[in-house]
């Protein structure tokens, strides 16, 4: 595995921004089920993307940002509850390394390093949801999270082609 660091980010530059976008496109057009469906532009993912960052922008959100070999290796959003009794929890989001680095441990580098930033802002919990059908939970469940409720049919990734949303939670 190359060397991998995942750092708190709360100021994202126009450089960065583009990375980001670059790896969000080329993540879902290999089949990765971040909020997409393949296929997807640029035009597609920014404004989406620029949604999230206005949440990091605000303070309440934070993007963790995962490096390796040198260069911006994917990425997730930790954001934060606005309900004051949910203020010791988080939600993630976007978990995506870039595909042409995927196999490599770094998608567990990735969430090691997000449930060290969640910890560090004094998250007692994280939370997360997952597509059906893409097998990705047991990879959640390997770093300890358990399902803790199902959506059925919530994601309609096509015409006919319903998935459940799969709830995870972990306790840091």
């Amino acid at each position: 595995m190359p060397a991998a660091d995942v750092r708190a980010v709360t100021t994202v530059d126009d450089a960065l921004r583009a990375e980001l976008l670059a790896c969000w496109v080329d993540v879902t057009n290999a089949g990765g089920a971040v909020g997409f469906v393949a296929p997807v532009t640029p035009a597609d993912v920014a404004p989406v993307l620029d949604r999230l960052l206005e949440g990091v922008g605000s303070g309440r959100d934070v993007l963790c940002v995962l490096t390796a070999g040198g260069g911006t290796a994917g990425f997730a959003a930790l954001v934060g509850s606005s309900s004051p009794l949910r203020r010791h929890w988080g939600t993630v989001l976007r978990v995506q390394v870039h595909p042409s680095l995927q196999g490599r441990g770094l998608g567990r580098a990735l969430m090691e390093g997000v449930h060290r930033i969640a910890a560090d802002r004094g998250w007692e919990f994280v939370t997360l949801g997952a597509r059906g059908g893409t097998g990705v939970e047991a990879f959640y469940k390997g770093l300890g999270y358990a399902e803790v409720g199902r959506v059925p049919g919530a994601v309609r990734v096509a015409p006919g082609d319903d998935r459940d949303e799969i709830l995870l939670a972990r306790a840091l």
